[in-house]
């Protein structure tokens, strides 16, 4: 008889194992479907964060193509900077708060909310825009503060944002302010070098929607900062010492074109251009033409000697004032005698001067005159260029080359006449101006076929120059160490026509060192008043020229230029030559 309940007993425990394991497999499976279903549920809610940040993407691009569309984006600008490499202009970023009106809830919450936080907007305007559903975005509030910004925030209003942008700082402030110029709301240049940012393409869009910065070397100005505060400090002394109502000036490299400094009084302050489309705003040493004076003496001069028909020694009869066709030319303090051409220059002869440019001819004159780039528009990167007045070829006479030789009857700007200035100084050729700085190999293959005067006659000038300052007008324009030569320029105003004898336009044109010249130093006052340490005068011999000189002695150190002392007062004109 067989036992089989061991058997059954196995049996049994074998069944019972493959029910535990066939039920370890039903879970098991479960488990993992549940397990997919979770991943699938992850991955489809990553699937989702995914298409809404790529929607996000392409969203932002569209909010900034629409601020575009209503107002623009602020574009990046590469920093200005001067020749030593000092911060003149650069981008900092700032907020713009923004609303999309469809996304609005509320549109009086929203209203109180931004009118709470900036009460100056107009409500009605404003309310009109928000209610506006079919509009996607509208500009609320440009280049705010922070603090503004974190208000806005804290109203969690829906459909308000703001937008980081680009905004121009000017660390320098109004030091610099006619060069520089400015931009607008959207960081595009307006004015200055930084319009002429913007017309070489060296600004760029900004094409994100969150600032950024631009990945650009910075543009080199060829002014020096030291240079410019010091020539614009001196100007708003004199000033306000003569009560002035205007002051401008420029220091230029005599020898390459670059200007190291050039300001305009009064100026404005880049960063709150709140006053900068004033009149008296206007940039007088490019965008302002003016009858420069007795300074263009040293012009006439330069073009008799050159011509071959005037030399050093000759001299013209000044006893009695000139006649022509019922104007009368006349000595402002009349010698009433015979005067040589160095006296013709440095008594400043009105009379001298019109007999001397009579040699040459009016035709000859007009050439000059062309060949000195004084009749043509010197155009510079500054966008605010005006272009000489003068007569045309049918009403130019005798009478006009006479008042034009002491600066009356044609008026320029005032650093196209530095620039030309230069030539006469410098040994006869033209050089450009600009504001750029230019390396050691343009400042070495500097052309110089551009001739205005010889050699010869440049150095007869330089010694006139230096003659005047000695012994004429000029004298107060000296400074110790430095040998300074300069010429006056005290210019009648003409109101409604007419020359006004006590409203003057004050100027001095000085070059040193004036025996080998570096550098060109033209100052101007616009009215000046007499003082009573001035004994009532206010003619350029007693503010115009003083100015010259304290520019001189402050800027000279930086410029690199050594004082030389115990040189010889006038140099003569081989030593010169």
């Amino acid at each position: 008889m067989v036992d089989t309940s061991n058997e059954f007993t196995i049996t049994s425990s074998i069944d019972h194992r493959f029910d535990f394991e066939g039920a370890n497999k039903v879970r098991s499976k479960a488990t993992r479907g549940r397990i997919l279903l979770a991943m699938a549920a992850f991955g489809f809610c990553f699937v989702m964060m995914f298409a809404r940040l790529v929607m996000l993407g392409f969203d932002t691009p569209a909010l900034a193509q629409r601020a575009s569309e209503e107002e623009g984006i602020a574009t990046f600008r590469p920093d200005l900077v001067d020749r030593n490499g000092e911060i003149l202009a650069t981008d900092i970023k700032t907020a713009s708060i923004y609303a999309e009106p469809n996304k609005i809830i509320d549109v009086e919450e929203a209203l109180d909310a931004i009118t709470g936080v900036f009460p100056d907007l107009d409500s009605k305007s404003l309310r009109r825009r928000l209610s506006n559903k079919k509009l996607g975005f509208t500009w609320i509030k440009r280049e705010v503060t922070p603090k503004q910004q974190q208000a806005i925030h804290e109203k969690g209003i829906p459909g308000l944002g703001y937008k980081t942008e680009n905004k121009r700082f000017y660390p320098a402030g109004a030091t610099a302010s006619h060069i520089l110029g400015l931009v607008n709301v959207d960081n595009v240049g307006i004015a200055g070098m930084e319009k002429y940012i913007d017309t070489v393409g060296l600004a760029k869009a900004d094409g994100g929607f969150g600032g950024g910065a631009l990945d650009a070397d910075p543009v080199r100005l060829s002014i020096d900062l030291r240079v410019q505060h010091a020539l614009r400090d001196e100007l708003e002394k004199y000033m306000t010492k003569f009560q002035a109502i205007a002051a401008a000036g420029v220091v230029l490299n005599a020898k390459d074109g670059e200007v190291l400094g050039m300001a305009s009084l009064p100026d404005f302050d880049p960063n709150h251009p709140v006053n900068v489309s004033e009149p008296d705003r206007l940039n007088r040493m490019t965008a302002g033409v003016y009858e420069m004076g007795s300074v263009f003496k040293t012009v006439t001069v330069a073009m008799a000697l050159d011509s071959g028909l005037v030399h050093l020694n000759d001299s013209f009869d000044a006893r009695q004032p000139i006649r022509v066709r019922g104007s009368t030319i006349s000595d402002f303090h009349s010698k009433k005698r015979i005067l040589s051409v160095p006296e013709v220059f440095i008594y400043s002869s009105n009379v001298g001067s019109a007999k001397m440019a009579l040699k040459v001819g009016k035709e000859g004159h007009k050439e000059f005159l062309q060949k000195a780039h004084l009749l043509e528009r010197v155009r510079t990167e500054l966008p605010e260029t005006a272009a000489p007045v003068y007569p045309s070829d049918k009403r130019w006479s005798d009478l006009s080359t006479m008042t034009i030789s002491f600066g009356h009857g044609v008026q320029v700007t005032p650093l196209q006449f530095a620039a030309t200035a230069a030539s006469l100084v410098n040994g006869g050729y033209y050089v450009k101006p600009t504001f750029l700085r230019k390396s050691k190999q343009e400042v070495e293959n500097t052309d110089h076929s551009d001739r205005v005067i010889s050699e010869r006659a440049s150095a007869e000038v330089r010694y006139l120059m230096r003659l005047n300052a000695v012994e004429g007008s000029g004298k107060r324009s000296r400074v110790d160490g430095y040998m300074v030569g300069g010429k006056t320029g005290t210019a009648e105003k003409v109101i409604d026509g007419k020359y006004i004898g006590n409203r003057l336009r004050n100027s001095y044109l000085a070059a040193f060192p004036i025996d080998d010249p570096q550098y060109i130093v033209l100052v101007m006052l616009d009215e000046p008043k007499g003082l009573k340490e001035t004994y009532g005068y206010a003619t350029a011999g007693v503010n115009a020229a003083p100015l010259a000189g304290d520019v001189i002695r402050r800027v000279g150190s930086i410029l690199g230029v050594k004082p030389r002392f115990g040189q010889k007062d006038v140099p003569t004109v081989e030593a010169s030559f």
